[in-house]
C-alpha cells in the first residue's frame, strides 16, 4: 500500500514538473519573441535613404512599391508605408513604401487669340485653372479675345496651377463733350449731330413765348457732359 502511494506521488510530481517545464518554456519563448519584435516608426515625409538609415540598425529593409504624383508632398519623400507606423515586426523583414513624384508636370498650352470661354475649356482638359483676368481697350483684337497669358505658352508647371490672362475689351469708344446748344437753330444742330454719327436723337416741340419756331430751349445731357455716340440726346425746340 505504501509502495502504491509512493508511485502515485512520484507520478503526480513528475507530471507537475513536466507541465511546469512546458509552461515556463512557452512563457520564456514568448518573452524572447516579444523582445525581438520591432515597432515601426512613421516614415512619412522622409526620403527612402533616410528611412533605410533609420531601420538598418534594426535589420529591416525598405523597398519602393509605388511612385505617384502628389501636389502636397515634395518629390522623393515617402507618402505611405506597409506595414503602417506602429506595427510590430521581426528583424529581417522588408517594408514597402509609396514615394511622391511631386506635382504632375504639365506644359501650358498657347491660348492667345482664343476666346476666354474656349481657353477655360482647354485649361480644364489640361488639368490647369483660370487665374486672374485683366481687361483693356485695344484695337488689336475683338472684345473677349486673349491678348497675353502668364505663364507663357510652353512653360512647364504643376497640375492645378493657374494661368492669368490679359483680355481685349475691343476698341475704346470715343468720348465727346456735350456743347451748349441753347438758343441755336435745331435743324442745323441735328444735321451736325447726324453727320458725327449720333443716331439717338430725340426732338420735342413745345410752345415758348416770344420765340420763333425751331430754336433749342432745353437740352439733355447738359452742356459740358461727357457723352458717347450711342447715348441719347434729347432736345426741346420751340414751335
Amino acid at each position: 500500500m505504501a509502495s502504491s502511494e509512493k508511485k502515485s506521488k512520484f507520478l503526480f510530481y513528475a507530471l507537475l514538473y513536466i507541465v511546469l517545464f512546458f509552461a515556463s518554456a512557452v512563457v520564456f519563448s514568448q518573452v524572447i519573441l516579444r523582445g525581438e519584435l520591432i515597432t515601426l516608426p512613421d516614415l512619412s515625409g522622409k526620403t527612402v535613404e533616410e528611412a533605410r538609415s533609420l531601420l538598418s540598425a534594426k535589420k529591416i529593409d525598405v523597398a519602393i512599391s509605388e511612385k505617384r504624383f502628389d501636389s502636397r508632398t515634395a518629390k522623393g519623400l515617402i507618402l505611405a508605408q506597409n506595414p503602417s507606423a506602429g506595427s510590430r515586426i521581426k528583424p529581417g523583414r522588408t517594408i514597402s513604401v509609396a514615394v511622391s513624384q511631386g506635382s504632375e508636370q504639365i506644359e501650358v498650352p498657347k491660348l492667345e487669340g482664343r476666346s476666354l470661354e474656349m481657353a477655360g475649356q482647354v485649361l480644364k482638359s489640361a488639368g490647369l485653372r483660370r487665374g486672374r483676368v485683366t481687361q483693356i481697350h485695344t484695337p488689336r483684337a475683338a472684345a473677349g479675345r486673349i491678348l497675353g497669358q502668364e505663364p507663357a505658352p510652353g512653360t512647364i508647371t504643376g497640375r492645378g496651377s493657374e494661368v492669368d490672362f490679359l483680355v481685349s475689351r475691343g476698341e475704346a469708344e470715343k468720348r465727346y463733350i456735350m456743347p451748349d446748344l441753347i438758343a441755336k437753330r435745331a435743324d442745323a444742330v441735328l444735321r451736325r449731330l447726324k453727320a458725327l454719327e449720333f443716331t439717338k436723337l430725340n426732338k420735342t416741340e413745345v410752345w415758348y413765348p416770344d420765340l420763333g419756331p425751331g430754336i433749342i430751349i432745353r437740352q439733355e445731357p447738359k452742356a459740358g457732359s461727357l457723352i458717347l455716340k450711342r447715348n441719347e440726346i434729347r432736345l426741346e425746340v420751340s414751335r
